[in-house]
């Protein structure tokens, strides 16, 4: 396929300490809170372009995170639990140092019930607004069993993990059916989930803590988006996977290489576009890349959105080149290997930080994809 965005985003932008303060401020009446997260979609719309870019989103300033949308979204949620989840923030840090409380927005208690649409507030905004192509960025449904779904409360709503997960598949197809209808030219489901069959401590909490064979786990999370994009196939739209190995204040919980899940992943998900983490040694190396269908397209994800250090144009330039051994380079584009902002706080880097970041970017897919 011929790809349009050889420099590309993955969709979060750090918020501006206004917004933040503002979601924090209980007078801050919700007709306010949306005409300041309006002037900011704005400034966001007019950075992007002003960098070059060619595919725009609103930085997902209206959400909690990425995930906020679906949280939103639904009612049957007992709300207020925390889970420890461990993070890591340094390549040297050990388990320990990493375990960090994480607040869950809720765990499942009862069927749940859609109650408006994810992201249609978002689209109708940038429909109006912005300067190019939209990008609407989507948490995958195999995102939330784990997060969700807690033995000894949760089997009143749905007998299993199983049983939940696929309850969440129509809120999600219907979704991604809608925006194609409604003109996004790109769709891109964020996925941390697959990362959990590479980094073999994750492996193990699918089998010890959920109960579920890895390998068959795996198999069900690739039937449930290729269901959630069934039906959304379009000229002139490209949908896209993100994978990402867990991106919260700097922080990430998994670790490994694509290659225990590259050739099924790569050859059975029904999408155009991968984008892939690659900042790191954590990330593993190119090879796995050799099992990517000559009709799909990469986007390497070669500069972090977790450190204020700017990588070198020279630096990206080599690992492009490594990587074209395995994918043709016509291929491959180029982003951030996260967004800069799953959640609302964001990660640990300035602004200023953040642009010369996707300035680098695109700067440097000229430089490859154009020769200038």
């Amino acid at each position: 396929m011929t790809f349009k965005y050889r420099a590309d985003q993955v969709g979060s932008f750090l918020r501006p300490e206004n917004l933040l303060m503002a979601r924090e401020d209980p007078t801050v009446t919700p007709a306010q809170l949306k005409a300041l997260e309006d002037r900011n979609i704005l400034q966001v719309l007019g950075r992007q372009k002003d960098l070059g870019l060619k595919i725009f989103t609103d930085g997902e300033f209206r959400r909690s995170g990425f995930m906020g949308n679906f949280y939103d979204s639904i009612e049957g949620l007992d709300t207020g639990r925390t889970v420890e989840r461990k993070w890591k923030r340094g390549e040297d840090d050990d388990d320990k140092r990493g375990a960090t409380a994480i607040p869950l927005l809720g765990i499942v208690v009862e069927p749940i019930k859609q109650t408006r649409r994810l992201a249609k507030d978002e689209l109708d905004f940038l429909t109006e607004h912005s300067p190019g192509d939209i990008k609407m960025t989507l948490p995958t449904a195999n995102q939330f069993p784990a997060i969700m779904y807690k033995k000894g409360i949760s089997e009143s709503a749905y007998p299993t993990y199983s049983d939940f997960l696929w309850d969440i598949v129509p809120i999600f197809r219907s979704e991604i059916e809608a925006l194609v209808r409604e003109g996004v030219s790109y769709i891109q489901i964020d996925a941390p989930r697959y990362t959990y069959y590479i980094d073999p401590k994750w492996r193990r909490y699918v089998a010890d803590e959920m109960g579920v064979d890895p390998d068959e786990a795996l198999d069900e999370a690739i039937r449930v988006d290729n269901a959630c994009l069934e039906g959304s196939k379009k000229e002139g739209v490209t949908r896209a996977i993100h994978l990402c190995r867990g991106n919260n204040r700097s922080q990430w919980y998994a670790e490994g290489g694509y290659d225990p899940i590259a050739e099924k992943l790569f050859n059975e998900l029904n999408v155009d576009v991968f984008l892939l983490e690659y900042e790191t040694e954590r990330s593993g190396t190119f090879e796995p890349l050799r099992f990517v269908p000559d009709n799909k397209i990469v986007v390497l994800g070669l500069l972090s959105s977790k450190v204020p250090a700017l990588e070198s144009s020279e630096q990206i330039v080599r690992r492009i080149e490594e990587a074209s051994r395995y994918v043709p380079l016509e291929n491959l584009a180029l982003s951030t290997q996260c967004g800069f902002a799953s959640m609302k706080e964001g990660n640990l880097l300035a602004e200023d930080e953040q642009w010369k970041k996707i300035a680098r970017v695109v700067d440097t897919a000229r430089r490859v994809w154009e020769g200038t």
